[in-house]
């Protein structure tokens, strides 16, 4: 297919609704695309295990997960990006003092560093997912971990920026921040896949909503921002939509000529 592109979409506020609903005009749109032969991937914080139930529901098996550090193009890793291991462990010494837990994520599980946390609980929650962590503290050594969470509020994220810069922070929840590798974003996901397939950066397409969207917004160069999104992040795209709950995703599609 001579004009083929390949469409990237966030998962929570973008795909999903606030409820963690697949609106049907979202899979609609999805399927027309590629009927029409176009590449439907997956752009998210989230981790592999976290949105089987949507790829299979969708038939996508292209993704960039954990906010860019996990890649996997039509079923097969291609770019992983781990954390740094002695700054993570030095982290976590310093958020067990201030009563702050970590849940350390590679692409099969998760596992808090402590037995629970009432931050752990609401937040995860939030996204209305099959999994918990469980407990184990020790669950970092001798793997790779791509993401991790450290739970407080609003501000208190600000001296760990401060203290360790092997590491971005970024909030997604309230009582939440991922923690990434320095440097590490959707983008560099976004362009791993588009150079293995070949995709011209004019036939490359981004939906978002999230603070984490930002580097993948203003990277692509038909970036579409939800209109649930905020403001810092409609900033930086090139075109904005509905929210997800008005058919967004149909009608972003539509206003960029995909449909």
């Amino acid at each position: 297919m001579t004009n083929q592109s390949v469409i990237f979409f966030d998962i929570d506020g973008t795909l999903l609704n606030h409820d963690k609903k697949l609106p049907p005009t979202t899979k609609e749109a999805v399927f027309k695309l590629k009927a029409q032969g176009h590449i439907v991937a997956i752009a998210t914080g989230r981790a592999p295990f976290m949105f089987e139930d949507l790829r299979k529901e969708l038939e996508i098996d292209t993704f960039v997960s954990y906010n860019g550090q996990y890649v996997v193009l039509n079923g097969e890793v291609i770019f992983t990006n781990p954390l740094n291991m002695g700054s993570l462990e030095k982290l976590t010494e310093t958020a067990v003092h201030q009563d702050h837990p970590v849940v350390f994520m590679d692409h099969e599980d998760m596992k808090a560093n402590v037995p629970e946390h009432a931050h752990i609980t609401e937040s995860i929650a939030s996204l209305k997912i099959k999994q918990f962590p469980t407990h184990d503290p020790d669950y970092y050594k001798g793997r790779e971990l791509y993401q991790s969470l450290l739970f407080c509020t609003e501000g208190e994220e600000i001296q760990y920026k401060q203290d360790f810069e092997d590491f971005d922070f970024v909030r997604w929840h309230p009582l939440s921040v991922d923690i990434l590798p320095k440097g590490g974003s959707k983008a560099i996901g976004i362009e791993k896949i588009a150079q293995e397939l070949g995709i011209p950066e004019e036939h490359r397409y981004a939906f978002g909503d999230g603070l984490n969207d930002i580097e993948m917004l203003s990277t692509v160069q038909n970036s579409v921002a939800m209109g649930n999104a905020r403001e810092e992040v409609k900033k930086v795209a090139r075109y904005t939509t509905n929210s997800v709950e008005n058919d967004g995703i149909k009608k972003g599609l539509l206003t960029v000529g995909l449909l």
